[in-house]
């Protein structure tokens, strides 16, 4: 088996953002990146310690969203600092991993 060293990122997001088909584009379109994921919380809460979850009675969904992809870890970084300065993007993280071919 073969391994790759890579970057793994996620990008944090809420609905009541509305940039998910943006950056997923932008991603897609712009910073060429192999593949990304988007996945929506049930329930979460962030800085502002306010809870976002959905209910029967609360019609407003403002659910958490996360975004994540890979590449090599230069790229993802720079993809990162593209998504503060482009999509005021405050919530990130990042870390080291290994892709198994």
């Amino acid at each position: 088996m073969k391994t790759k060293a890579v970057r793994i990122a996620r990008v944090y997001l809420t609905e009541a953002d509305h940039q998910l088909n943006d950056i997923m584009q932008y991603l897609h379109d712009h910073e060429s990146i192999p593949g990304a994921t988007a996945y929506r919380g049930v329930e979460g809460y962030g800085s502002s310690g306010k809870m976002h979850n959905s209910s029967l009675i609360d019609l407003s969904f403002n659910l958490p969203i996360t975004i994540e992809f890979f590449d090599e870890s230069n790229n993802v970084l720079t993809v990162i600092k593209h998504l503060k300065e482009n999509f005021n993007v405050s919530q990130t993280i990042s870390w080291l991993a290994e892709q198994h071919h």
